[in-house]
């Protein structure tokens, strides 16, 4: 099982953890808090898909992670999640600049935890809107 509190204490703290995708997007955190997530990225020329945008995948990353990230302030020792449908809003392009994305858990439940972000340019220009359901899955069910 996966040691989500000592990973999140290490990330907070700037130390290295065990996630390459952070470093593939160039993820970083802003602020971690129960049920809450901040990340801020830039957005680089690899990017950048065919008509000069930014590719719409990589935005869902992004949302995706820190959701992840919002979420993992909640679990209890035992508990792991799984994504179980990600809804995604494009609202605005972008193809320069900082993204940040906030997520904020709606509602945690036993098994299913419900989670929003929203993503803004460095403009404060909202660019996109997610909603997540999550899967709690306990020790003995991974």
């Amino acid at each position: 099982m996966f040691d989500y509190p000592s990973y999140l204490k290490k990330l907070s703290a700037g130390e290295a953890v065990s996630n390459p995708f952070l470093a593939f997007m160039g993820m970083k955190l802003e602020e971690l808090r129960e049920g809450y997530a901040r990340f801020s990225m830039d957005i680089r020329p690899e990017f950048i898909q065919g008509a000069g945008i930014m590719q719409g995948g990589l935005g869902i990353a992004f949302s995706s992670e820190t959701v992840a990230h919002a979420v993992m302030t909640t679990l209890s020792p035992g508990e792991n999640i799984t994504t179980i449908e990600l809804k995604n809003n494009f609202l605005s392009q972008v193809a320069k600049g900082r993204l940040t994305a906030e997520a904020t858990v709606f509602k945690r439940g036993r098994r299913i935890i419900i989670v929003d972000c929203i993503v803004t340019d460095d403009r404060g220009k909202v660019v996109s809107r997610s909603s997540s359901s999550l899967m709690v899955l306990r020790e003995s069910e991974t």
